[in-house]
């Protein structure tokens, strides 16, 4: 997906020659790129307002989500959410939020973009921040009376934060 810098500088670099030959292009309205920018940052920038508890997680869990990834998080392993802390450095790493991930916000983010398989994108953003705390609860990360927001979110420190390296190439910002 794109960040509206992104697509704005996708649209501005589409030669104006190609739109007047071929009769296509126009400008995007402020609104459709904003339907487009959802992306959050490691930082939390880009959260929406709203909140959600573990509580209310488990039950749209309960609801939207067991069918694929099985009771509490633990379903197939290619489902798998919960679990594999300390298998990183082991030849059988199990990667899921708790052992790999660095950050909570990438999991608000990602389940927003791309959950339910079924329908992407139609969960509210109070039920991905409930599933957010439901599953950060279930890998031990926050206690069950968590509540997660624009600001608590970005301060939950993930187990593998520092996990991964620096891009060493110069080229890489």
């Amino acid at each position: 997906m794109f960040t509206r810098s992104a697509l704005t500088l996708l649209i501005a670099c589409t030669p104006a020659a190609y739109a007047q030959q071929y009769g296509i292009g126009q400008t995007p309205a402020p609104e459709l790129l904003g339907a487009w920018d959802i992306d959050v940052s490691p930082d939390g920038a880009g959260l929406p307002r709203g909140a959600g508890s573990v509580a209310y997680g488990a039950q749209l869990y309960a609801e939207r989500c067991v069918a694929c990834h099985g009771l509490e998080g633990k379903g197939r392993p290619e489902d798998r959410l919960v679990g594999g802390q300390g298998t990183l450095a082991s030849d059988k790493a199990v990667k899921t939020i708790g052992s790999f991930w660095p950050y909570a916000t990438t999991l608000f983010d990602y389940i927003r973009r791309a959950m339910p398989f079924n329908a992407p994108q139609s969960l509210r953003d109070d039920e991905v921040y409930a599933l957010v705390a439901y599953l950060l609860n279930l890998n031990g990360i926050v206690p069950a009376d968590a509540v997660m927001d624009s600001t608590s979110l970005p301060a939950v420190r993930m187990p593998n934060r520092d996990g991964f390296v620096a891009d060493p190439r110069p080229d890489v910002p």
